[in-house]
């Protein structure tokens, strides 16, 4: 089950003065790529992943665009590729649900047939210390040899927390903390962990921490490069 915990990576970032106004939190442009170092419940080096915003699009007042993922195991071996999708209206942001599939999960069940549905993660522009935020969700059904598995991830209890600065290798930043509680459902067994996630005005994501339910980390990540 640890394996499904889910390290929700929201970055994004723009491609001219329109898509910049859409988002606070997430420029949008096409080529930015963000470097995120993933460390285990000790503190050492997991692996990495590198995202990188492409096709960019604005259309009537709504930018959207794709991001690229490239999973690292800690030797630095690319162990899988993905991708989801982002859209923003100029009041929030909303990020694909697929987002919320750990990478293990899609290594896990790569080639499988699989039917995933659910409600996207929503970031609003106006963030503010104490504000409730939407819940979301995923859905996944997995066909295994003419068997079916139900997996359900959701995303519920997400608020701003606190405002806090913090320095990563790739700089020091000032930033809202989102808290949020992720359940996860497969088969009989239900877990609930808990998450943190520090968001930078015109960034994104600059770090994020996953918990057992007494309070002790299971896995982090944070920015280790970033470039336009």
């Amino acid at each position: 089950m640890k394996k499904l915990i889910v390290s929700i990576v929201m970055i994004i970032t723009a491609t001219c003065v329109t898509a910049q106004d859409c988002s606070t939190y997430y420029p949008m442009i096409e080529g930015s790529n963000f470097t995120y170092t993933s460390y285990n419940k000790k503190g050492k080096t997991d692996g990495s992943v590198n995202y990188k915003i492409t096709n960019v699009s604005v259309q009537e007042g709504s930018t959207s665009a794709t991001m690229a993922l490239q999973y690292f195991d800690a030797k630095g071996k690319e162990i899988l590729t993905s991708d989801y999708n982002f859209s923003c209206n100029g009041n929030s942001v909303k990020i694909d649900f697929e987002s919320l599939l750990s990478s293990q999960m899609l290594k896990q069940y790569e080639g499988m047939e699989m039917d995933i549905s659910g409600t996207d993660i929503e970031l609003p522009n106006d963030l503010d210390v104490g504000q409730g935020l939407a819940d979301a969700n995923v859905a996944v059904k997995v066909n295994m040899s003419g068997i079916t598995m139900n997996i359900a991830i959701d995303m519920v209890n997400r608020k701003v927390e606190k405002k806090e600065r913090i320095t990563t290798p790739s700089g020091t930043y000032d930033c809202y903390v989102i808290y949020s509680e992720n359940k996860t459902k497969m088969m009989v067994a239900n877990k609930t962990f808990p998450s943190r996630i520090w968001f930078s005005e015109g960034i994104g994501m600059i770090k994020q921490e996953s918990y057992h339910p007494n309070g002790k980390v299971i896995n982090s990540s944070v920015l280790s490069a970033f470039s336009k």
